[in-house]
């Protein structure tokens, strides 16, 4: 494989084991072992039966966990331990045979890009479930599914457009994850002063009027 080629796999096994790792697994098992694509040595294993059927039995698992409101953030929260020192093996190990200062730099790049997509995943999750109905999770899931699917097909036979792509969300990443953090304080917040953990917050329009309030008052005294 060229180096496009290269860097698309790298990135896209990183990528795609945050959000679901064992789709991945089994995906680029399969299509290793039905020969559509040459995967370089140090991949080769997933193609193995053995790491198949593991593959696709904790697909099968998490198939499930992953639609259930608060199963689906236990999950990920265990899966922090897993998904993201994955995603650093596939994309050490995508580069084949190269320097050791290559494949540790291909680690900590597929490591923070599995983290990024992680922490991503697992946030917009835990906000869903703030909703009663079930109807999102499944919708979130399954696109969360056709994403990596689709994302490593495209890694694999667009290894051009899916850098561009793969640029793209990450700067969305880079913009969303503050956003999603305060959400998700406010979420932890809410559910401390219902346990009368912590005094209740207020709305977040009262916050903001409340410093607009305060502002010519300061400016006044000064």
């Amino acid at each position: 494989m060229d180096a496009v080629s290269v860097i698309a796999l790298s990135m896209g096994a990183a990528w795609a084991s945050g959000i679901n790792l064992y789709a991945t697994l089994f995906m680029l098992g399969y299509m290793g072992t039905t020969g559509n694509i040459n995967l370089p040595a140090e991949m080769e294993v997933l193609s193995n039966p053995m790491v198949m059927t593991a593959a696709g039995f904790m697909y099968c698992v998490e198939f499930f966990a992953d639609k259930i409101p608060g199963v689906d953030s236990g999950w990920d929260t265990i899966h922090t331990f897993i998904r993201i020192p994955a995603g650093a093996m596939l994309a050490s190990s995508a580069v084949g045979d190269v320097t050791p200062a290559v494949e540790l730099t291909s680690a900590i790049l597929g490591g923070v890009l599995a983290t990024g997509t992680h922490t991503t995943k697992a946030g917009s999750r835990l906000l869903i479930n703030t909703s009663p109905e079930p109807v999102s999770n499944w919708t979130a899931s399954i696109s969360e599914d056709l994403l990596v699917i689709g994302g490593l097909w495209a890694a694999l036979y667009h290894p051009v457009l899916f850098i561009i792509g793969l640029i793209i969300f990450i700067l969305v990443m880079i913009w969303l994850l503050p956003r999603l953090w305060r959400l998700i304080k406010r979420v932890f917040y809410r559910i401390g002063s219902w346990l009368g953990l912590c005094e209740p917050l207020p709305p977040l329009e009262e916050e903001t009027k409340s410093v607009d309030s305060t502002e010519p008052i300061e400016q006044t005294k000064t």
